[in-house]
Parts: C-alpha cells; structure tokens; sequence
C-alpha cells in the first residue's frame, strides 16, 4: 500500500524572542532567501523611519520603501517600484497594514516575502491572505505566505499595548469560527480540514488558557506562536475557514456600515465570538471567552467600543452578506432584527452576571 502525504505550506523558519530583528541579516544568509543582500524592505512612512535608521547599517544592500498605509493603491505602487531590480525577496517590516500590503506586492512580483512583524494585532502575519483596503471598501486576496516569520518581542512591547489586545481578540475567535464551520459540516456537508482545524483550535485554546498577561514574555510567545499557527492552517485549508466565521462576519459588518467609527478587526472579532458562542447554545463557552477578554482589557460589549445595542442589531443583520456562500451560526438561524435584539439582550444579561 503506498504512503500517502501531502506538502503543508508554512514558513521555512519562524523566530519569536527579543531582539530577533537584529538578528534580520543573519536569518536572511542562513536561511538561503538573500545570500546577496539584495532585498527590498516596506516599512511605514512615519514610524517606519526609525525602524529603517536602526537597521540600514546591518543590510547595506537592501533598498527601503516606505508604504503608504494597507490599501490596494499602496500594494499595487511598492510592486511597481520593486519591479524589474532583481531582488532576492521581500521584507514587510511593520504592523498588519505594512505586512498585507508587501504580501500583495512581493505576489505580484513573484518574490518570496519575510514577515517582520512588529506588533501582534492579527493572524495576517502569516496568513495566506491580503486584506486591504480598495474603492469598495476593503477586500480579501489570495497570496503565497510568508517564507520566513519575525516576531521581536521587543518592538511587540514598544507598540500601543491594543494592537497585542486586538490580536487576543483574533485568536480567540478560531474558537468560534471552527464551531461554525462543525455546524456547516453537519447542515450542508462542507469538509473539515482536520488539520487545518487541530491547528486552529490548539491556536485559540491556547490563548484562551494562559494565565499570563500582555506585559509577559510567555503569554506574547504563545499569542505570536497561535497566530502564526492560525496563518498556517489558512494554508493548509486554502481558505480562511479556521480562523473566521460569524465573527469575523460580524467585524466585517462593523466595517461596512460603520467604516468611520469601526474598532480594531481583533477586538471587534472577540466581541463577535463571544456574540456568537451565545447564540449558538453554548452559553458556558461564550461566557468564559467574555471572561478572559475582560482579563486582557477587551470589549465584550458593543457599547465598550462606542456602538448602540440597536446598532449592533444591525450589524449582526448585515454580517452574512459580507461571506455569500459561508454557512455560520447567523445564516443558520436566520435571525430577525427582533429576535438578534432579544438574543443580545440575553447575552449582555448573561455574561455581566
């Protein structure tokens, strides 16, 4: 009988520590993705600079972009500056914006892109998926992933302390993402991706149960590691099935209506996990996420990040037409704008007891 395997798409090396970026140059030799040093680096254009003047002298063969913020005009504009300089890859140097935006970018050019990722405010660090902004308002595209992911703990601490937060928000919702894609499988028959969804729960569970806290080395290494590992099982899934159900159609709502006023995607993802564990029965699940989302000063209440209850009623109204085609908690319930107000009367009752 022959033995049958598959390829996982992942990162060929994946360092987590303080003090990783100044190790950038090394990783880049050792590793074989820049023996040259001829590397394009996309960083922001305001605090980027700093990050630049640090780093210039250990990569004197490196050319600096500053990007103009995650919008598709900005990917499509750092692609055709690279374009035709025989780089040996790309380097995003920043937060999810700056890492969205040369994810797009080095596929467009066909280079491989190093993630350096400087706060941990969402999965996109080493995700398979670019979301930026565009004239429609934001859209998801498919690209390679990150052939190599840096996380400098101490640039992670230099960051607002909400942007950790907001990535506490995102790893916690796999949780109910990979609950809506068991409800799918069961009501339409969608494949699980066993792996993929191992990968994603072990993800969530373990920043669920940690007892540490945003100003601890140990509670950021394993919050880097789930995130990374929530990228991956992207991968493995070819979609983002693991990591984004009825929450994340929920932040996307929040996005669309509310495109001015709209929070951080991981808190208002959160907030929408903890919404959509209530709805679907599982009152103890979605009662301990609220918990530890408090513990590490997140929203559990719409009202928390400046929406009206009524406002959140149309949120969760809208949230399924953000993802036609993905079968969540919100479209198997169907919910009036009634019954969505009688649910989260239930649930702020629940969860502030």
């Amino acid at each position: 009988m022959p033995v049958l395997t598959r390829l996982i798409p992942s990162p060929v090396v994946v360092d987590i520590r303080r003090g990783a970026v100044a190790g950038l140059a090394r990783l880049l030799a050792d590793q074989r993705i820049s023996s040259s040093g001829r590397i394009a680096i996309a960083v922001s254009d305001g605090s980027g600079a700093l990050l630049h003047e640090r780093l210039a002298p250990e990569l004197p063969g490196a050319d600096w972009f500053p990007v103009a913020g995650g919008t598709i005009d900005a990917a499509v504009t750092l692609a055709d500056a690279m374009r035709g300089k025989h780089y040996d890859a790309v380097v995003g140097l920043g937060g999810g914006k700056i890492i969205d935006a040369t994810k797009y970018a080095a596929a467009r050019v066909g280079l491989p892109l190093v993630a350096v990722a400087t706060n941990l405010s969402h999965d996109g660090i080493c995700s398979p998926v670019s979301t930026l902004d565009n004239d429609n308002g934001r859209g998801s595209y498919g690209v390679p992933g990150p052939i190599a992911v840096v996380v400098d703990l101490d640039l992670v601490q230099e960051a607002p302390a909400r942007y950790v937060r907001a990535g506490i928000g995102d790893a916690l919702s796999n949780l109910s993402a990979l609950a809506d894609w068991e409800l799918s499988h069961r009501e339409t028959g969608e494949r699980i991706d066993g792996l993929a969804a191992a990968m994603a729960r072990s993800a969530g569970e373990a920043v669920l149960r940690h007892p540490g806290g945003i100003g601890d080395d140990a509670f950021l290494t394993v919050l880097a590691e789930g995130l990374v590992l929530s990228g991956i099982a992207m991968s493995i899934s070819g979609d983002t099935r693991p990591s984004s159900g009825a929450c994340h159609e929920i932040s996307h709502a929040f996005d669309l209506l509310f495109p001015q006023r709209a929070a951080a995607h991981g808190e208002q993802c959160g907030l929408g996990a903890a919404f959509a564990m209530h709805l679907r029965g599982a009152r103890e699940e979605s009662a301990l996420i609220a918990q530890v989302l408090r513990r590490h000063g997140l929203p559990v209440l719409p009202e928390e990040i400046g929406f009206t209850p009524e406002e959140f009623v149309e949120v969760v109204g809208y949230a399924p037409q953000t993802r036609p085609g993905r079968y969540t908690i919100l479209e198997h319930l169907d919910l009036s704008a009634s019954e969505i107000r009688d649910a989260y009367a239930d649930y702020a009752k629940t969860i502030s007891s």
